[in-house]
């Protein structure tokens, strides 16, 4: 009898690809997961795994054990959520992975109300990176994920999950505010292509932010001076506010800082979507939806059935499309 328990490891290895990723992601040792994986091989009774030079490949049988694995994991947060959803309350933990500016401008109300409304329902999130977050969703680290994408650029996809607009961000040039003492050069910005000789802050390499702010300086006709580097969105906002820099901020970020900066609308007025998703083998389960539901229903964010961007599991309602449209004009 193959162990469950097991088969998830080879699951793992088949997605993160080497043994000292699975044994990070799990808070096991690595030699903790050779031995399973080792045990699940006499179990199966057909080679598993082979070494190429330092690294693992998986065999045939192994993928064929990856793809009934994923079957019987599904069938499990089936049963879970139908378990969940006979008892009188809403109960139980969600793991919820969300984006820095998500954390800050969004969960703390949202948390506040799930807390009077649920007081048995646990929440524990957890700041990650978009790719990073859809990432672990799909393979079951987390339950829920609110991420961001850039026209142009979008977040990955994974066909596990189902993702719904929560809100569109519009994207706005950031300056510190008029008549600051040593800002002129500031002060003379009326548009995009005026700052093209000011100091950016951006997010690191890799940011869908930063390749969008880039993309959108050069169609303006120059390169930026991208002199300052940070992760940390109220970095920028600091860096901009004392005559440091410029930056692309997200009106998220700005609507709290809207006393000391001076923002101007950019050409095309753009915006990043924000999103929620979440797997479809869990569409049932009360705690999460309780959570996705309360972040929709909050001022500002679309409505539990607006835009689909993925195909949805049969418990959702369907898209009003008029209503999508005629809200985003």
């Amino acid at each position: 009898m193959l162990e469950l328990r097991r088969l998830r490891l080879l699951r793992e290895l088949s997605i993160r690809g080497t043994i000292a990723e699975v044994a990070e992601s799990l808070s096991y040792s690595p030699s903790s997961v050779s031995q399973q994986l080792s045990q699940l091989e006499a179990e199966a009774g057909v080679q598993l795994l082979r070494r190429t030079g330092r690294t693992l490949k998986l065999t045939a049988q192994a993928q064929l054990l990856v793809t009934h694995t994923e079957t019987l994991l599904e069938a499990m947060e089936h049963a879970e959520a139908d378990l969940a959803g006979t008892l009188s309350t809403i109960a139980g933990t969600v793991r919820l992975a969300v984006f820095q500016t998500a954390m800050l401008a969004l969960m703390p109300p949202v948390l506040r109300e799930l807390r009077e409304k649920y007081p048995e329902l646990r929440v524990e999130m957890s700041q990650q990176e978009p790719a990073d977050a859809l990432q672990e969703t799909s393979s079951r680290s987390f339950d829920l994920v609110v991420a961001e994408q850039y026209s142009g650029h979008s977040a990955p996809h994974y066909a596990n999950l189902d993702r719904r607009v929560l809100t569109h961000d519009a994207i706005r040039l950031a300056l510190p505010a008029l008549g600051a003492k040593g800002n002129a050069d500031f002060d003379r910005v009326t548009s995009l292509e005026h700052a093209a000789t000011l100091p950016w802050v951006v997010e690191p390499v890799g940011a869908a932010s930063r390749h969008w702010a880039l993309q959108a300086c050069r169609l303006a006709g120059f390169e930026p001076d991208l002199r300052y580097e940070t992760a940390d969105l109220q970095a920028h906002v600091e860096l901009v506010q004392t005559g440091n820099a410029v930056a692309m901020l997200p009106d998220l970020v700005l609507r709290s800082n809207a006393r000391t900066l001076r923002t101007i609308d950019l050409p095309g007025a753009p915006s990043r979507t924000i999103f929620t998703a979440m797997r479809h083998s869990s569409a049932k389960s009360p705690g999460i939806q309780a959570v996705r539901n309360t972040l929709h229903a909050q001022p500002g964010m679309s409505d539990a059935n607006d835009l689909v961007i993925l195909a949805t599991p049969k418990d959702f309602d369907t898209v009003d499309e008029e209503k999508a449209s005629s809200r985003q004009k």
